[in-house]
């Protein structure tokens, strides 16, 4: 069965209604972490405001990481063989939005540790690029696994997809640009294409769930891995 169609399932089962609640509220979190940290890049200077209030988010995200697990733990207690596949699925796409919290905290610590302006246009501005079309995904993934959307989900794996590249792109640029560049700005946009490279990555594993067959999911995602996205 598709995982799409066992969600279905899963969802119509009232207390489990809140697992799906808390799920989109970890990536509400993460999206405005992501924002958050590179407004910090941006402005430097908001930089001591931010800190508190993207840690407490990556916090929440713990905590309703867990809530998840708990609420599943104790489903399976009480229907022992009920919904086993999209139980451990969604506890995987949980994951994935925790680990988006993570590489947003690592984009905040670019711009806390490295205080210099951007200069190099050639790096900066795909940067940037690609930091945009990440935030739309944002939103384009939480409406596919809202409607468990096929469709929606394929698109988003393939922009998914497109961001890895353009990252790649830039790192393999930067390991071969002999220009004079300092070192600390070169280390700097390296950082932020491997940052937004995995948020990218955890935003498409998400909407891959979507699409593939449960049984599938784990192999994909390791296969996945060792390609190196």
């Amino acid at each position: 069965m598709l995982f799409r169609e066992l969600l279905n399932v899963f969802r119509s089962k009232e207390t489990l209604d809140e697992c799906f609640a808390e799920f989109d509220e970890m990536l509400a979190h993460a999206e405005w972490m992501f924002d958050r940290a590179n407004e910090a890049l941006k402005d430097r200077d908001k930089i001591g405001e931010l800190a508190d209030p993207l840690y407490e988010r990556d916090r929440s995200i713990n905590r309703l990481l867990r809530s998840i697990r708990g609420h599943i733990i104790r489903h399976l207690q009480i229907n022992p063989g009920s919904d086993v596949p999209a139980s451990l699925a969604l506890i995987s796409v949980a994951r994935d939005a925790e680990r988006i919290g993570d590489y947003c905290k690592n984009v905040f610590e670019v711009a806390r540790f490295y205080r210099q302006p951007f200069h190099v246009a050639r790096y900066h501005e795909p940067l940037e690029d690609i930091r945009t079309r990440v935030k739309t995904l944002f939103a384009e993934v939480r409406d596919a696994f809202r409607r468990t959307d096929a469709k929606a989900a394929e698109v988003a794996i393939g922009k998914g997809r497109d961001l890895r590249t353009l990252c790649d792109a830039i790192i393999e640029q930067l390991l071969r640009d002999e220009t004079n560049i300092e070192t600390h700005e070169a280390v700097a946009y390296s950082l932020l294409a491997r940052h937004y490279k995995r948020v990218a990555a955890h935003l498409s594993n998400i909407c891959t769930a979507l699409l593939g067959r449960v049984e599938d999911m784990d192999f994909h995602r390791k296969t996945k891995r060792h390609e190196g996205t």
